[in-house]
Protein backbone atom coordinates (compact mmCIF):
# COMPACT_ATOMS: atom_id res chain seq x y z
CA UNK A 1 0.00 0.00 0.00
CA UNK A 2 2.97 2.65 0.62
CA UNK A 3 4.57 1.66 -2.37
CA UNK A 4 1.18 2.61 -4.26
CA UNK A 5 0.71 5.40 -2.24
CA UNK A 6 4.49 6.80 -3.43
CA UNK A 7 3.80 5.81 -7.15
CA UNK A 8 0.56 7.89 -7.40
CA UNK A 9 2.07 11.02 -5.20
CA UNK A 10 5.22 10.92 -7.99
CA UNK A 11 3.34 10.73 -11.24
CA UNK A 12 3.54 13.58 -13.73
CA UNK A 13 1.41 13.57 -16.57
CA UNK A 14 1.92 15.90 -19.66
CA UNK A 15 0.46 15.95 -23.35
CA UNK A 16 1.81 13.85 -25.80
CA UNK A 17 3.43 14.77 -28.98
CA UNK A 18 0.27 14.12 -30.78
CA UNK A 19 -1.85 15.82 -29.09
CA UNK A 20 0.33 19.14 -29.17
CA UNK A 21 0.29 18.05 -32.64
CA UNK A 22 -3.16 17.29 -33.22
CA UNK A 23 -3.88 21.16 -31.04
CA UNK A 24 -1.04 22.86 -33.72
CA UNK A 25 -2.90 21.36 -37.04
CA UNK A 26 -6.08 22.74 -35.56
CA UNK A 27 -5.01 26.31 -34.89
CA UNK A 28 -2.83 26.27 -38.39
CA UNK A 29 -6.42 25.10 -40.25
CA UNK A 30 -8.39 28.31 -38.07
CA UNK A 31 -5.76 30.46 -39.25
CA UNK A 32 -6.17 29.41 -42.72
CA UNK A 33 -9.37 30.23 -42.78
CA UNK A 34 -9.46 33.88 -40.80
CA UNK A 35 -5.98 35.32 -42.12
CA UNK A 36 -7.73 36.06 -45.72
CA UNK A 37 -10.87 37.36 -44.27
CA UNK A 38 -9.23 40.04 -42.18
CA UNK A 39 -7.14 40.77 -45.73
CA UNK A 40 -10.34 41.02 -47.72
CA UNK A 41 -11.96 43.32 -44.55
CA UNK A 42 -9.06 45.12 -44.01
CA UNK A 43 -9.28 46.46 -48.08
CA UNK A 44 -13.04 46.82 -48.03
CA UNK A 45 -12.49 49.28 -45.32
CA UNK A 46 -9.87 51.03 -47.11
CA UNK A 47 -11.69 51.59 -50.30
CA UNK A 48 -14.81 52.18 -48.03
CA UNK A 49 -12.50 54.95 -46.40
CA UNK A 50 -11.28 56.45 -49.75
CA UNK A 51 -14.73 57.07 -50.99
CA UNK A 52 -16.33 58.88 -47.95
CA UNK A 53 -13.30 60.78 -48.43
CA UNK A 54 -14.11 62.11 -51.24
CA UNK A 55 -18.32 62.48 -50.89
CA UNK A 56 -16.65 64.85 -47.93
CA UNK A 57 -14.73 66.98 -50.10
CA UNK A 58 -17.35 67.36 -53.26
CA UNK A 59 -19.05 69.94 -51.20
CA UNK A 60 -15.82 72.29 -50.64
CA UNK A 61 -15.18 71.59 -54.44
CA UNK A 62 -18.45 73.40 -54.99
CA UNK A 63 -18.58 75.90 -52.00
CA UNK A 64 -14.88 76.99 -54.03
CA UNK A 65 -16.56 77.26 -57.71
CA UNK A 66 -19.28 79.57 -55.81
CA UNK A 67 -17.04 81.49 -54.45
CA UNK A 68 -14.69 82.18 -57.08
CA UNK A 69 -16.94 81.42 -60.34
CA UNK A 70 -14.24 78.79 -61.61
CA UNK A 71 -12.45 75.63 -60.45
CA UNK A 72 -9.39 77.18 -61.74
CA UNK A 73 -6.35 77.47 -59.38
CA UNK A 74 -8.27 74.69 -56.57
CA UNK A 75 -6.14 72.88 -54.40
CA UNK A 76 -6.48 70.76 -51.42
CA UNK A 77 -5.44 73.19 -49.07
CA UNK A 78 -8.30 75.44 -50.58
CA UNK A 79 -10.59 72.40 -49.88
CA UNK A 80 -9.58 72.24 -46.20
CA UNK A 81 -9.67 75.60 -45.71
CA UNK A 82 -13.34 75.42 -46.46
CA UNK A 83 -13.68 72.58 -44.55
CA UNK A 84 -11.52 71.31 -41.75
CA UNK A 85 -13.30 67.94 -41.77
CA UNK A 86 -11.25 66.83 -44.88
CA UNK A 87 -9.08 64.10 -45.30
CA UNK A 88 -5.45 64.97 -45.48
CA UNK A 89 -5.08 62.12 -48.01
CA UNK A 90 -6.98 64.28 -50.92
CA UNK A 91 -5.50 65.64 -53.66
CA UNK A 92 -6.49 67.78 -56.45
CA UNK A 93 -5.32 66.00 -59.49
CA UNK A 94 -6.56 68.27 -62.45
CA UNK A 95 -8.62 70.76 -62.60
CA UNK A 96 -10.11 73.07 -65.18
CA UNK A 97 -12.02 76.62 -65.38
CA UNK A 98 -15.10 74.25 -65.48
CA UNK A 99 -14.15 70.54 -64.53
CA UNK A 100 -12.23 69.25 -61.38
CA UNK A 101 -10.46 65.53 -59.94
CA UNK A 102 -10.11 64.62 -56.62
CA UNK A 103 -8.55 61.56 -55.41
CA UNK A 104 -7.65 60.44 -51.99
CA UNK A 105 -5.43 57.30 -51.03
CA UNK A 106 -5.87 55.23 -48.21
CA UNK A 107 -3.56 52.13 -47.66
CA UNK A 108 -2.65 52.14 -51.19
CA UNK A 109 -6.31 51.86 -52.74
CA UNK A 110 -6.75 55.27 -54.42
CA UNK A 111 -9.94 56.65 -55.52
CA UNK A 112 -10.71 59.42 -57.89
CA UNK A 113 -14.15 61.22 -58.55
CA UNK A 114 -14.30 63.86 -61.42
CA UNK A 115 -16.86 66.49 -61.09
CA UNK A 116 -18.99 68.42 -61.00
CA UNK A 117 -21.77 66.72 -60.17
CA UNK A 118 -20.58 63.69 -59.85
CA UNK A 119 -22.90 60.21 -59.43
CA UNK A 120 -22.03 57.57 -57.51
CA UNK A 121 -20.81 55.55 -60.90
CA UNK A 122 -18.18 58.14 -61.45
CA UNK A 123 -15.75 56.92 -58.67
CA UNK A 124 -13.10 55.41 -60.08
CA UNK A 125 -10.67 52.54 -58.43
CA UNK A 126 -6.84 52.82 -58.91
CA UNK A 127 -7.08 55.49 -61.50
CA UNK A 128 -6.81 59.27 -62.14
CA UNK A 129 -9.40 61.28 -63.55
CA UNK A 130 -8.48 62.12 -67.45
Amino acid sequence: MLKRIRHDGNVERGFTLIELLVVMIIIGILLAIAVPSYLGFRDRVANNAAQSNLRAALPSAEAYHADNGTYAGMDATDLLALDSGISSTLTVASVTATTYCLTDTVSSHSWSVAGPDPSSSDYENNTTCA
